[in-house]
């Protein structure tokens, strides 16, 4: 599954205000269900990660649990939407 979004200003500042609680340390107050939402705050999320890097899951849920109380579903869609990539048994992510 494709998705990318154009993400504006606007929508920064309104996932700030809205769903964002802490920039730093980053912290999630809700995870939005529209589509668009949850793009521009996965492009935040995904700066929680270094490129060429090869996480674990358990990496990746360490660094994930701070941010959000559902982990398993910000890191499920940090690969639907194409953020991060996997190795077909999980055991390796890695910023695309």
């Amino acid at each position: 599954m494709m998705m990318s979004y154009e993400v504006t200003d606007k929508d920064l500042k309104e996932a700030e205000t809205r769903h964002i609680e802490s920039l730093d340390p980053f912290i999630l107050k809700v995870f939005p269900a529209k589509e668009k939402k949850k793009y521009v705050l996965l492009t935040y999320i995904i700066k929680l990660f270094k490129k060429g890097v090869k996480y674990t899951e358990k990496e990746i849920n360490e660094i994930l649990k701070p941010v959000y109380e559902d982990y398993v579903i910000i890191r499920r869609y940090l690969v639907d939407y194409q953020f991060l990539d996997r190795l077909d048994n999980g055991k390796a992510y890695w910023v695309k």
